[in-house]
C-alpha cells in the first residue's frame, strides 16, 4: 500500500512537470518498464532514487521529498501481524495492508458486525461457524488479529473514521449465543460514543434499499481520492473495485442508505433496546 501511495504521488509530480515516461526512464538508466511499476506500486524504490527522481522532476520542497523518503523507507518496514503470516490467507492480509494505510472507512453490512467493532467471543463465534475445520490454535490466533486490527484503526494516533451502516437484521441474530449477542450489543453502543465512529441502524420499515446486493466497504486514503477502493468479500473470493465509476455507484449507495438509516442517536436506542431484550 506504500508503494501505491508513493507510486501515485510520484506520477502525479511527473505528470505536472510534462514529463513523459521514457524520459524518466532514460534520464535515471532504468529499463522503459520500470517507471510504470514504480507509479502503479507493483515496484519499490530505494530513498536515494526517490531523491533522484525528485531532483529530477525539480521538486525542492522539504517538506514533499521528507514525506516520500518516508513512503520509501516505510515500504520495508515490519508490520505488526508478520507473526501472524503463517494463519492469515492472502486476502486477508491484502484487506489487513489495506485497512491499515486508510483514514476513513465506510461500511455497510447485512449480516454480522464488521470486525473492527466486534468482542472477541462474537469474533470467535463468526470465525468458527465460517472456519468450522480451524484447529482452536488457530482460532485463538485469527480472535488475535481482530482484537490487533482494532486497536491499530481505532486506537492510533490519528484514528481511522469509521461510519457503519447496519441492517437491523444484525442486532437480532444472536450470534454465539445470547450473553454473547448481548455483550456485542453493549460494545456496538459504546463504541458509538467514539468521536471517530458513526453507527446507524437501517430499520426493517426502510423497505427496499441500496444495499440489497450485499455488504461492502469503502477505503479512503489520505494521499489521494484515486487510491480509494471498494471491497464486497465473498466466500471464496473477495473484490477490489478501483474504477472511478465503480467507486461512484457505491459512494452513491452509501448515501441513499445513510439517508434511509436511522440517525446516530435513535440507532443507539435500538440497540440498547435490543441488548435489555436479550439479557
Amino acid at each position: 500500500m506504500r508503494r501505491r501511495m508513493l507510486g501515485a504521488e510520484l506520477r502525479k509530480i511527473r505528470e505536472r512537470q510534462a514529463v513523459t515516461a521514457e524520459s524518466t526512464a532514460e534520464a535515471m538508466g532504468w529499463h522503459p518498464s520500470k517507471v510504470s511499476r514504480i507509479e502503479s506500486g507493483r515496484s519499490g524504490l530505494r530513498t536515494h532514487e526517490v531523491n533522484g527522481l525528485l531532483d529530477f522532476y525539480l521538486v525542492h520542497d522539504p517538506d514533499t521529498r521528507a514525506a516520500l523518503e518516508t513512503l520509501a523507507r516505510e515500504g520495508k518496514r515490519r508490520v505488526w501481524w508478520q507473526p501472524y503470516n503463517d494463519v492469515l490467507t492472502p486476502r486477508y492480509l491484502d484487506y489487513i495492508n489495506f485497512e491499515a494505510e486508510a483514514s476513513a472507512a465506510r461500511s455497510f453490512q447485512t449480516v454480522l458486525v464488521p470486525g473492527l467493532l466486534q468482542t472477541p467471543d462474537y469474533a470467535r463465534a463468526v470465525i468458527r461457524a465460517l472456519k468450522p475445520e480451524r484447529p482452536s490454535d488457530e482460532v485463538n490466533a485469527l480472535v488475535e488479529v481482530r482484537l490487533a486490527r482494532q486497536n491499530a484503526a481505532l486506537s492510533r494516533e490519528d484514528p481511522l473514521t469509521l461510519w457503519v451502516i447496519l441492517d437491523e437484521s444484525v442486532l437480532h441474530r444472536e450470534v454465539g449465543g445470547r450473553a454473547t449477542a448481548t455483550k456485542q450489543l453493549m460494545r456496538l453502543a459504546e463504541a458509538a460514543d467514539e468521536p471517530n465512529v458513526t453507527v446507524q441502524v437501517l430499520p426493517y420499515r426502510a423497505g427496499a434499499h441500496a444495499g440489497m446486493l450485499g455488504p461492502f466497504v469503502i477505503l479512503k486514503f489520505p494521499v489521494q481520492s484515486e487510491l480509494d477502493v471498494v471491497y464486497a468479500e465473498g466466500l471464496a473470493s473477495s473484490v477490489y473495485l478501483e474504477r472511478d465509476t465503480d467507486r461512484a455507484a457505491y459512494s452513491g449507495a452509501f448515501d441513499r442508505l445513510r439517508a434511509a438509516a436511522l440517525d446516530a442517536d435513535p440507532s443507539r436506542d435500538v440497540i440498547l433496546r435490543k441488548a435489555r431484550e436479550l439479557s
